[in-house]
C-alpha cells in the first residue's frame, strides 16, 4: 500500500514529498524525494514493529552530513585528489573531504531534489537530471532510483543511469542499520556481521586506497564466517579510520547473499544481495553529534551502512575498470540491491 504526503520545507522553498509504503506483514519503509532518501524502516518484530534505519527530524536532513539514508552520486566513496585522467584529460571535480571527492562533492545527488517518476502500491521511482559538469563530472546523466517493498520483508533498490559521455559512475544507497534500537541508538559493535569476500581494501588515514587488494584471510577484516563486530574491532589498518571503513570485494557467486547483519540478541537478522562488485562497510565511526528523531544526538558507533557499490577511486585505479565504476557514452548503467528482514 502507498500513502503520500508533504511536509516542511525544503532548502529550494519546497515541501519534502513523502512516500510511505507498507505490506500485509506490517513492514513499513518511508521515502523523501529530496536525495531519494530513505527515511525510515519499520519491521515487524516479536509482534511490535521496530526501527532499523538512524534517521533525524526532517528539517535536520539538509542539514547533517552523514548522508542518512540518502542517494549518492555521481561517484560513491572517495576520488582521491578530486581529480583523474579520461581519454587524455584530466578532468577536475569539486572537492568536499579534506583535498578529496567524497559522495559526489559539495551538492551532490544526497542534497538535490529528485522527481517523483512514477509510484504504486508496492513501490516509487525518483529521478534525476545531472548536467554536464555538475561537481566537475563529464557528461548529461539521467537517473533513476526505484525503491520496492515485498510481501516478503524485501526492500529492493534498483538504480538506472546513461550518460551521453564517458564518465565516473557509482551509485549507492547510504543508509545506517541498527536492528536492535535506530530511535535512540545502540551500539552495533555488539552485532554479528557475515561478509562473501576474499579479499578487502586497505586505505590510509583519509579512507584513499593506499595498495592493492588483499586477502582478508589471518586478518581482522576476515567475516567468511559470521562474527560479532567488536571481536577484531580497531586492529590492524583499523584503526588509521576509528573502525571499518572499507572496501570488500564481493565473491562473484551471485546466487550467495553477499553479506548478512544479525541483531546482537539474534532477534531480527538481515541480508544483503546485489549485482554490485563491492561492499563498502562503515561502521558510523564518525556519528558523534548527529541528530537524531527526538532532538538528541547520535554516538559513534551507533549504526552501521553497508553500501553496495564500486571500488572507492576507480577512476584513478584503470586495473579496476572491469569491475565497474566507469561508464561509457550511451552505455545504460543498471544494478540493484535486496535488503531482507526475518526474524
Amino acid at each position: 500500500m502507498l500513502s503520500k504526503s508533504t511536509q516542511g520545507i525544503a532548502p529550494d522553498g519546497q515541501s519534502f514529498q513523502l512516500f510511505t509504503l507498507s505490506n500485509a506483514t506490517g513492514m513499513s519503509i518511508q521515502l523523501m524525494d529530496w536525495g531519494a532518501t530513505w527515511l525510515s524502516c519499520k519491521v515487524p518484530v516479536q509482534h511490535q514493529l521496530r526501527e532499523v534505519l538512524l534517521g533525524c527530524q526532517l528539517e535536520d536532513y539538509p542539514k547533517q552530513q552523514v548522508y542518512l539514508g540518502a542517494t549518492v552520486g555521481r561517484y560513491a566513496n572517495r576520488i582521491a585528489n578530486g581529480q583523474f585522467r579520461l581519454n587524455g584529460q584530466t578532468i577536475q571535480l569539486s572537492v568536499n573531504h579534506r583535498a578529496h571527492q567524497l559522495h559526489g562533492g559539495k551538492t551532490g545527488f544526497d542534497c538535490q531534489r529528485w522527481q517523483l517518476e512514477k509510484c504504486g502500491d508496492d513501490f516509487v521511482c525518483f529521478s534525476l537530471f545531472s548536467p554536464d559538469g555538475d561537481q566537475g563530472f563529464p557528461g548529461n546523466l539521467t537517473t533513476r532510483v526505484t525503491y520496492s517493498l515485498t510481501e516478503e520483508n524485501c526492500v529492493e533498490i534498483q538504480f538506472e543511469a546513461e550518460c551521453d559521455q564517458a564518465t565516473p559512475l557509482n551509485l549507492t544507497n547510504h543508509a545506517y542499520f541498527n536492528l536492535n534500537n535506530a530511535e535512540l541508538g545502540e551500539d552495533i559493535r555488539a552485532h554479528y556481521l557475515q561478509i562473501n569476500a576474499d579479499q578487502y581494501l586497505p586505505v590510509n588515514q583519509e579512507g584513499i586506497p593506499c595498495s592493492g587488494l588483499k586477502p582478508v584471510q589471518g586478518t581482522s577484516f576476515d567475516f567468511r564466517d559470521m562474527k560479532s563486530i567488536e571481536k577484531d574491532f580497531l586492529q590492524d589498518e583499523q584503526i588509521l579510520v576509528k573502525g571499518y571503513d572499507h572496501a570488500f570485494l564481493l565473491n562473484q557467486d551471485k546466487e550467495h547473499i553477499s553479506a548478512i547483519l544479525s541483531a546482537a540478541d539474534g532477534s531480527l537478522r538481515l541480508q544483503v544481495s546485489t549485482s554490485q562488485p563491492a561492499l563498502q562497510v562503515y561502521t558510523g565511526n564518525f556519528l558523534a553529534g548527529t541528530l537524531n528523531r527526538f532532538g538528541s544526538c547520535y554516538q559513534d558507533y551507533m549504526g552501521i551502512a553497508l553500501e553496495t557499490q564500486a571500488l572507492p577511486d576507480t577512476p584513478n585505479h584503470p586495473e579496476w575498470w572491469t569491475l565497474g565504476g566507469m561508464s561509457q557514452a550511451g552505455e545504460t548503467y543498471r544494478h540493484w540491491t535486496r535488503f531482507h528482514f526475518s526474524s
